[in-house]
């Protein structure tokens, strides 16, 4: 049944639940992006337009959104979000908005056939569960709320629900927690396991580049790209100028201070870009001391063995020290800045993603 309202409810997708641009500014701040459907819910709740989450539970086949993806639908048919990339959307905001006058979360069960999915512009088609929820009925205010909050305090949280008995939790990586949770957390992997599905937020990925030199104008765009929230700290003002670095964050300060401010976790990643050890080996005692998943310092093998030794002076082990990726990037033969920042990416990626 779900895929004939999928059928039908394509016009409805175009006309009623995708919101003009002038709606967006109205009902959706513009700091909300698509990882931010969470906070868009409890302040479309709060401010009395009602709201409903939809979260992409499993998937079969092709599928443009991965688990976890959401939407948001307000009672009077604003969305945010994607969780097919425009197959199913129209479905799910009338499903969702029939929610609210029944205060009964739903899973919506979705086939979208190769023609489907291709008048929308996607290669072909798949199948897709999505959990619906309405916040201040299903899902709590509470429970949001506090999963809202630990979001912007960047702690690892993963909301857990039982969708037949309707049972909601959520659990914390720096609680105890099981094994199997804890390799969710580590593979930022959502997941539908029987009735029980886990929704695992992470803390946005981050890049924190010291150095506002020309590499870094090329990997923090790069890095956007690829998903993470990227930072350049430089306290020179000629090198971390504005018109060097349009729209990036930039922070003026000495590295040892901005790193600290900016505090260090798992989901973040360093490079050391300067060449300058007034300015690098602050940055690198910094985050040799933290969690930080990945840190690299650019420089030759011959410059890195002279950062060793201050670092082995200043009291550092030869095991921590070896946590330094240096010199920085894979060895694909890289001679230009572009190419640099090319290296430099595909090694963080690789130590997120391999270990």
């Amino acid at each position: 049944m779900a895929n004939d309202i999928a059928k039908s409810a394509l016009d409805l997708r175009v006309a009623r639940a995708m919101p003009t641009s002038d709606e967006r500014v109205k009902g959706a701040p513009m700091d909300h992006d698509l990882d931010q459907i969470p906070e868009l819910a409890l302040d479309w709740y709060r401010a009395g337009k009602g709201a409903v989450v939809a979260t992409v539970a499993q998937t079969w086949g092709s599928a443009p959104r991965a688990v976890g993806s959401q939407m948001v639908v307000s009672g009077d048919g604003q969305m945010q979000g994607s969780v097919s990339g425009g197959c199913v959307e129209g479905a799910v905001v009338a499903e969702a908005m029939a929610t609210i006058d029944t205060g009964a979360a739903r899973m919506l069960d979705f086939g979208v056939s190769d023609d489907e999915a291709f008048a929308v512009g996607l290669a072909c088609g798949g199948r897709i569960k999505v959990w619906v929820e309405p916040v201040g009925r299903a899902l709590s205010v509470d429970i949001l709320e506090r999963l809202v909050a630990a979001r912007a305090a960047r702690r690892a949280v993963a909301y857990v629900v039982n969708t037949e008995t309707g049972a909601r939790s959520l659990e914390y990586a720096d609680e105890q927690i099981s094994d199997d949770m804890a390799a969710r957390f580590r593979g930022d992997q959502s997941g539908l396991d029987g009735a029980r599905f886990t929704h695992v937020h992470n803390p946005p990925l981050r890049l924190i580049v010291i150095g506002a030199v020309h590499i870094a104008q090329v990997l923090l765009p790069m890095a956007r790209l690829a998903g993470y929230d990227p930072i350049v700290v430089d306290p020179r003002s000629a090198f971390a100028a504005e018109a060097r670095f349009p729209g990036e964050t930039i922070v003026d300060d000495w590295p040892d201070d901005a790193l600290t401010t900016l505090g260090l976790d798992t989901r973040t990643a360093v490079v050391t870009l300067t060449h300058d050890p007034k300015l690098d080996d602050p940055a690198l005692k910094a985050a040799l001391q933290s969690d930080v998943f990945y840190l690299g310092a650019l420089g030759s093998t011959r410059t890195h063995t002279k950062r060793a030794a201050r670092l082995a002076k200043a009291g550092f082990d030869a095991p921590t020290i070896a946590r330094i990726h240096a010199p920085v990037g894979l060895d694909i033969g890289a001679r230009n800045p572009a190419e640099i920042a090319v290296s430099v990416l595909a090694e963080i990626t690789q130590r997120l993603r391999k270990g």
